[in-house]
């Protein structure tokens, strides 16, 4: 997929943990997860504005296009 997901590395740079980003969200850890692995076929923007305002990023942040498919 030319999307990538770059939700672990923001994760990280921000010292926080999937669990708790889901609880900040009202989203299941179940669903971050597909999202993180980049297995998700489709985000909701109001998921993406959720994610973004909580950690405090831009949608850019969390995803990238790669020619190549992955970074």
């Amino acid at each position: 997929m030319a999307i990538v997901v770059r939700l672990d590395v923001v994760l990280a740079e921000r010292k926080l943990r999937l669990t708790d980003l889901a609880d900040r969200v009202g989203i299941t850890i179940q669903n971050l997860s597909i999202l993180k692995t980049g297995k998700a076929k489709a985000v909701r923007f109001s998921t993406l504005e959720a994610l973004c305002r909580e950690l405090d990023c831009q949608p850019g942040d969390l995803l990238t296009f790669s020619e190549g498919g992955s970074e």
